[in-house]
């Protein structure tokens, strides 16, 4: 039956050609706009798994650069029970870098706590050296920084070179690679110096990076932080740009003034009172960045399902016409004993072929298609076609191609062979 069917279409090698390539594209398609979304479900994973301690930010905000928080809360945090350090981060946006803005991809300045950071069990950055130094607390105040290979390389800048940093030249010491499309977009310099350039308030910090002692669970500590500060809302910080809601910093003091709350300390009933410091571990903040991009998931499935359309119809019209200009040969074979099921399985079996070699030819193209693509943007794009996005993709295309001969094939058998033979 197979052999059979091999042999239909190859009678008609330009039309099964052209279906096939239909399907194929579509495929290849599909492979690649889901390897987008996996690229990015497998980047966040690894980046965030990376990273085993807890982080505390400005509710509401969806990343560091867009938060901030007073910077003696560092301290009420280092003095709680099941804290091991605490690490006072400073984030900001790098306008320009030697002269060039730097929009896509981009550039951030990252001002870490020095004497915290070494203290630090795992630390990005600082355990990821490859040339050169990290810093130290000598370092503080001066105009160096650690930058990424990736930067580096966009530069053309090595060990001791000057980097020019929104109108700060800093000598770069050290040169760390994480393979991370995420982590490796920051210059890594002191507080002090990040400050200075980003003109950060002195008395705020953007994050604080919690590393426990083991001593007390992790959601139990993350609960406690919490706890501590809820209720305590910084009038002198800015709103959140990206805060929606009720994670509004101005909804938050608004929601205090009507609960009878102030600034400084959490009324009893803690169930109206707005979160003062927002606290997770690092995988569920990676867990709110893959939320962002909803409306990526939502737009690869409506791109997929217009391919996959073409695709169909592709089929369905290849498969009419083929068996439109068979009826005589099925009524032929229908009045030589072969049954109404016979024929359909034969029908079916051409379009299955053109599926499965149509899934095939796509997941191979697609697959190749993302190698290119990350050779060549490494630094802004990493697709990954995972095993399962490609199994389903295979099955998907076998199952769409049967789907377009089952038409064909009920229309077929419907007539009887005395009638195919005449219609023929």
């Amino acid at each position: 039956m197979w052999w059979f069917a091999l042999r239909n279409l190859w009678s008609r090698p330009v039309r099964s050609v052209l279906a096939l390539l239909g399907l194929t594209v579509a495929i290849m398609g599909m492979v690649g706009l889901f390897s987008v979304a996996a690229g990015l479900q497998a980047t966040v994973d690894k980046t965030f798994s990376r990273v085993p301690g807890i982080v505390g930010m400005q509710p509401g905000a969806p990343i560091p650069l867009f938060s901030k928080i007073p910077l003696e809360w560092a301290e009420e945090i280092a003095a709680l029970p099941g804290v091991r350090t605490v690490s006072r981060e400073v984030w900001a946006r790098a306008q320009l870098v030697e002269g060039k803005t730097t929009f896509n991809p981009p550039r951030f300045i990252f001002g870490c706590d020095i004497v915290q950071m070494l203290k630090l069990k795992t630390a990005v950055y600082r355990n990821d050296i490859v040339t050169g130094r990290f810093l130290t607390p000598e370092d503080r105040g001066l105009p160096v920084c650690v930058v990424s290979r990736t930067v580096a390389d966009e530069y053309h800048k090595s060990i001791d070179d000057a980097l020019r940093v929104d109108g700060y030249d800093l000598k770069i010491i050290g040169i760390y690679e994480t393979n991370s499309m995420l982590l490796d977009v920051a210059i890594v310099t002191t507080g002090e110096t990040a400050r200075a350039i980003s003109r950060f308030e002195p008395a705020s910090m953007s994050a604080v990076y919690i590393e426990p002692n083991e001593t007390v669970p992790q959601p139990e500590l993350a609960e406690a932080i919490r706890q501590r500060f809820r209720g305590r809302l910084p009038n002198a910080l800015p709103a959140n740009p990206l805060s929606l809601g009720g994670d509004n910093p101005l909804a938050q003091l608004a929601l205090s003034m009507v609960t009878g709350t102030g600034t400084g300390s959490a009324p009893a009933d803690t169930d109206t009172v707005p979160e003062g410091l927002e606290v997770r571990s690092a995988m569920e903040w990676g867990q709110r960045i893959q939320e962002f991009s909803a409306d990526l998931d939502i737009f690869l499935v409506v791109m997929n399902s217009i391919g996959v359309m073409i695709a169909l119809l592709s089929i369905l019209n290849t498969m009419l016409m083929s068996v439109t200009e068979r009826l005589t040969e099925f009524g032929v074979l229908r009045a030589n004993g072969w049954s109404a099921r016979d024929v359909m399985r034969l029908i079916l079996a051409e379009s299955a072929i053109l599926g499965v070699n149509g899934g095939l030819l796509g997941c191979g193209l697609g697959v190749l298609g993302t190698w290119i693509v990350n050779a060549q943007f490494p630094t802004k794009l990493n697709l990954y076609a995972s095993p399962m996005v490609l199994l389903i993709s295979l099955v998907f295309s076998a199952v769409l191609g049967t789907i377009g001969g089952l038409y064909p094939a009920l229309w077929a058998v419907r007539r009887s062979p005395m009638d195919a033979i005449r219609r023929g």
